[in-house]
């Protein structure tokens, strides 16, 4: 039997990673290289922030202290949050935007089309409602990854940029731990290690059509974010993102 602390846990990495990305991309708004992209980015960010409030919502209920996906979005502090780094990370340029959007998007479409067959009802009514969003997601970045890497040399040159500082983040969206292995054998979670061959074949279409080169695996790998390790990046990103809550506690619209 998986205990309502364990579901919780589960349930706020997969938020965690839907807010953080989700604030990063909303950060564009207004400042898209052209208006049909600007329109994109938002409504990525949304599409993310809406996916987050589902699995914080769900996470408060099983915590049980009366708290709400407000109160687990905005006031905990950076340690306490169990999202991977590379979502966390400022968004650089656009090509570091997109191909970071890529990358973690190709990793939760596959998340989350085995997540629909979670023994968890509502974990896998909320991973088949952000299956329908996520897909658009990989396939809009991957079209964007092509067309700058096969672009212009300075495209290209930002592109393979992108890559090579994302890659070493790879490594931690595939990562478990002992609570995993518990929700996976109750057929609540799945083994993430399982779906990394595909996730490989996947990005690997794209990098060579757009003509980049793939990294090299014997780089440094970060880790630590399910374990509240982050970069010092999120907590400038936090202070931003709880400044309302924090200055108004309880404030209401």
């Amino acid at each position: 039997m998986v205990s309502n602390d364990l579901l919780k846990t589960y349930c706020l990495r997969l938020g965690d990673n839907a807010l953080i990305l989700g604030h990063r991309l909303s950060e564009w708004c207004g400042h898209g290289p052209i208006l049909e992209e600007d329109i994109a980015l938002s409504n990525m960010a949304l599409d993310l922030v809406g996916q987050s409030r589902g699995f914080l919502s769900y996470a408060s209920l099983l915590e049980a202290k009366g708290n709400t996906e407000d109160d687990l979005a905005y006031l905990r502090d950076a340690r306490s949050y169990t999202n991977c780094m590379m979502v966390e990370l400022p968004n650089g340029d656009f090509a570091f935007t997109m191909m970071r959007s890529f990358l973690y998007s190709v990793f939760a479409y596959l998340n989350f089309r085995n997540l629909v067959s979670s023994k968890d009802e509502t974990i896998s009514g909320l991973a088949e409602k952000s299956l329908k969003e996520i897909t658009y997601h990989y396939r809009h970045c991957a079209d964007w990854v092509i067309r700058m890497g096969d672009g212009t040399d300075e495209s290209h040159q930002r592109a393979q940029l992108a890559l090579d500082e994302l890659w070493s983040y790879v490594d931690e969206l595939f990562e478990m731990n002992e609570a995993d292995a518990l929700l996976i054998k109750e057929g609540i979670a799945f083994d993430l290690k399982s779906i990394r061959p595909e996730w490989d074949k996947l990005v690997n279409e794209v990098i060579s059509k757009a003509k980049l080169i793939k990294p090299s695996e014997n780089i440094y790998k970060s880790t630590g974010g399910m374990n509240g390790i982050h970069t010092e990046h999120l907590g400038f990103l936090l202070a931003e993102m709880q400044f309302m809550q924090r200055s108004y506690p309880g404030a209401k619209w």
